[in-house]
């Protein structure tokens, strides 16, 4: 199940033009009905797939998945399946396929298609599937776009353009030109370690008024910046470091794009849900209780995390192959650092002191109703 809000992409929002500030809010209750009098739209009402509400468009709490492999190095499906399943069992709301911890650098067009289908197939309404789109070519990302429109997907994760290193002007047209391209919404990746070029905030602002570009995906780390574009905006921002989620939802952040879900699901679910009730009490607890986490993910280097998350989720019974190279699988003394951080996690009971105030209750096993 899709919802999508704007069928019609070539829509535009009054007064919206490439460059041009628009008030999103405004731009967006433009184009989805006349508002009664004495209402203030705050937030983004455009939502992504089943997990998306208003002011949290594509979930709270979203893994980015890494791919499965079979033995001799080709793309497993069923595996892929299964990882979908384990993951919305697990406490996610969403799953991000075709990023950089899915080797999206190492497939193929088709297989990104494939791996969509399979995911969205795996978890139907249970939960908001977003495919990585963005690449430095801008019409190479408009075909992946629309290609993940086709097979399925509830919304689109645009990487700013790496290597090519453009110029704030150029960002603009091209996360308008692929926003323009499909009904999906986006979510922007402001990732500068990886792409050199941060997105900056005024950018942001302006960008903030297409009626499809809703949320950010903040892997920068500059909580004064990040902080900036939420007064300013309605944009949706969700942490892209594992170790920063909660300092993000305190400046107004919705949730995380994780990596560590893969295999501590339940305890990112509790910490977020407490966050969003407003029980700081509780999520600082367990943001504390992570460390032991995020220290086993640095242990194949800062920017391997899908290494770790193999490794890790071997370590859980659950084989999803080995990466693709230049990748490498983590080697035997990192796998044994890997394990012996994570026996150091409490049990989940014993860091909570009862039923989080939230629309869900945590157990070991993942949400429940």
């Amino acid at each position: 199940m899709r919802l999508a809000a704007f069928p019609d992409t070539e829509t535009r929002a009054p007064g919206w033009a490439p460059g041009r500030t628009c008030p999103p809010a405004a731009a967006r209750a433009a184009l989805a009905g006349p508002v009664q009098a004495g209402t203030v739209q705050t937030m983004t009402t455009l939502s992504a797939g089943p997990a998306g509400r208003p002011g949290r468009p594509f979930g709270t709490v979203l893994t980015a998945m890494v791919t499965p492999f079979a033995t001799g190095g080709e793309l497993d499906l069923a595996g892929t399946s299964a990882l979908a399943e384990h993951l919305v069992a697990t406490g996610s709301d969403g799953i991000v396929v075709n990023g950089t911890t899915g080797e999206s650098p190492t497939t193929t067009d088709a297989e990104k298609e494939s791996i969509i289908r399979a995911v969205v197939e795996a978890v139907g309404d249970r939960a908001t599937v977003v495919s990585g789109v963005g690449t430095y070519d801008t019409a190479h990302s408009i075909e992946l776009a629309k290609a993940a429109e086709r097979a399925g997907a509830h919304g689109a994760l645009v990487v700013t353009p790496y290597y090519s290193r453009p110029q704030q002007a150029g960002l603009i047209a091209h996360f308008t030109a692929v926003a323009d391209a499909t009904a999906l919404p986006v979510m922007l990746y402001d990732i500068p370690p990886r792409a050199v070029v941060a997105i900056d905030p005024a950018t942001l602002i302006t960008l903030a008024g297409h009626p499809r570009i809703t949320a950010v995906k903040d892997a920068k780390g500059d909580l004064l910046a990040g902080s900036m574009v939420i007064a300013a905006t309605d944009l949706a921002y969700y942490s892209g470091d594992d170790p920063l989620t909660l300092p993000w939802m305190s400046v107004g952040g919705v949730g995380i794009v994780s990596i560590i879900t893969h295999v501590v699901g339940p305890y990112v679910r509790a910490m977020v849900d407490a966050a969003l009730a407003g029980d700081y009490r509780t999520a600082r607890a367990l943001h504390l209780a992570l460390m032991p986490v995020h220290r086993a993910m640095s242990r194949t280097g800062g920017g391997a995390g899908l290494v770790f998350a193999k490794a890790a989720l071997r370590l859980a019974g659950i084989d999803v192959g080995q990466p693709r190279l230049p990748q490498i699988p983590a080697t035997t003394a990192q796998i044994d650092q890997i394990d012996s951080d994570l026996a150091e996690l409490s049990p989940l009971e014993h860091i909570t002191s009862g039923p989080i105030n939230s629309a869900r209750t945590i157990t070991q096993n993942g949400p429940t109703a």
